[in-house]
């Protein structure tokens, strides 16, 4: 009778009963459970951690985030920031910082973006940050938009260790590096389905085209037109993938 309840509930059939089967369906209806009432207020966060013992870590995640309208924001991600707004499923690992600066702009996420742990969004005195719907950041990642926006397109690869400064050091003579004042070319802009290998840096002022691909280590201090595969420090064009094959 226990056994005919169980695989009722669990949707199976008694002949088909397996303990693997029972345990994978278990741990599914446990994260279902509690991510329907996982969000931003105190009961919600403990929702959200009660819901990640039943899954891996990491990629294992990604699950979590689809089970939720509001996504998965870990309890352990810290959010100090009065204007983030995010789109449906996002997916916001361990030990994320999304931070606010004085007179920092707005961050916003589309729908179902991955922002991996250990990454660092932070907004100061003329800067905001957007990240279109389906795009990636992999872990240990650093957007400092300070003086001007940082626009990340939908569908963006960016790998481990990338970092984006819409902004430079003045260095004028005679006087305290720390003291020089904060200047800047423009904006930071990658295009849609762009992607940046390992420990890409982008500079301020730079448009990176929609499907580019910058080589890791890349430092990219210009613009990279659409399609183009760029690499070196200074980036530079060395191919075209529409000539590939």
């Amino acid at each position: 009778m226990i056994l005919l309840s169980i695989a009722e509930f669990l949707d199976v059939s008694k002949d088909s009963f397996d303990t693997t089967m029972i345990l994978t369906r278990v741990r599914k209806n446990w994260a279902r459970l509690w991510m329907r009432c996982a969000g931003p207020s105190p009961f919600g966060k403990l929702a959200t951690r009660l819901a990640a013992l039943s899954t891996p870590p990491y990629y294992g995640r990604y699950y979590l985030a689809r089970l939720n309208q509001k996504g998965y924001i870990s309890p352990n991600a810290t959010i100090h920031h009065r204007d983030f707004h995010h789109g449906s499923n996002v997916f916001i690992d361990d030990h994320v910082l999304i931070y606010q600066d004085r007179d920092g702009g707005s961050v916003g996420l589309g729908e179902s973006v991955y922002i991996h742990r250990d990454t660092i969004i932070q907004t100061g005195s003329g800067g905001s940050v957007t990240m279109g719907s389906y795009s990636f950041l992999q872990p240990r990642c650093q957007l400092s938009a300070y003086k001007a926006q940082i626009r990340i397109g939908s569908y963006v690869q960016i790998s481990p260790n990338c970092a984006f400064y819409p902004y430079d050091h003045g260095m004028a003579p005679g006087e305290l590096m720390s003291k020089q004042p904060l200047q800047t070319k423009g904006g930071i802009v990658i295009e849609d389905d762009a992607w940046l290998g390992f420990g890409v840096i982008v500079l301020d002022g730079v448009t990176i085209g929609s499907g580019a691909v910058i080589g890791a280590g890349s430092v990219v201090t210009s613009d990279i037109p659409a399609s183009a595969i760029a690499v070196g420090v200074p980036a530079r064009v060395v191919k075209m993938r529409n000539n590939l094959g």
